[in-house]
């Protein structure tokens, strides 16, 4: 796996002030993505231990919330193999700390219906995942006052209540900055 770039302090994509790994590879090229240099799987830099270990040292600040991770696309299942260690170790060492995914696929359809019943990945992802911010870019629906997503169509999704209920549950921000 490759990654485009790591923000060390990014205050746009999930609650708080968080680190923010951008994955290359993305297969969905939505129109006016912001991102589209990440569309290549081979663009950026290698994914290494190195790598973990330098976002698990910027999140290892009392004011850092959590990890972020964007795309490219994470959930394209070569991420999701690249990202399992990251993950892991992040909820390891920084349990209190959240994990959010932002994915051009669908929870229900592609994550829940799909990947989690096919992928031994997308099962020890979804576990430690906090929220995921789904649905693909859609530029007519692009509307710059929502909050921590680009466009009316995306979805921010309490992964483990959704899981736990058997339903979309709606992330509660709120009760997200507390976690």
């Amino acid at each position: 796996m490759n990654y485009a770039k790591i923000k060390e302090c990014d205050v746009a994509n999930g609650p708080g002030v968080r680190v923010s790994l951008f994955v290359s590879g993305c297969n969905h090229h939505c129109k006016g993505c912001f991102n589209e240099e990440a569309w290549n799987f081979h663009y950026g830099n290698e994914f290494t231990q190195e790598t973990i270990d330098r976002v698990l040292k910027d999140l290892d600040k009392d004011y850092i919330e959590g990890l972020s991770l964007l795309g490219g696309e994470p959930l394209e299942h070569a991420n999701q193999k690249g990202l399992l260690p990251l993950i892991k170790q992040v909820k390891e060492k920084f349990p209190n700390k959240s994990i959010w995914c932002y994915t051009g696929f669908d929870f229900e359809k592609d994550v829940m219906g799909n990947m989690y019943k096919n992928w031994d990945e997308t099962k020890e992802l979804i576990k430690d995942i906090d929220v995921i911010v789904d649905g693909k870019f859609q530029e007519e629906l692009k509307n710059p006052s929502l909050q921590f997503r680009g466009s009316s169509n995306q979805r921010l999704i309490d992964v483990q209540k959704s899981v736990k209920e058997n339903q979309i549950v709606w992330a509660d921000l709120e009760e997200e900055a507390l976690v």
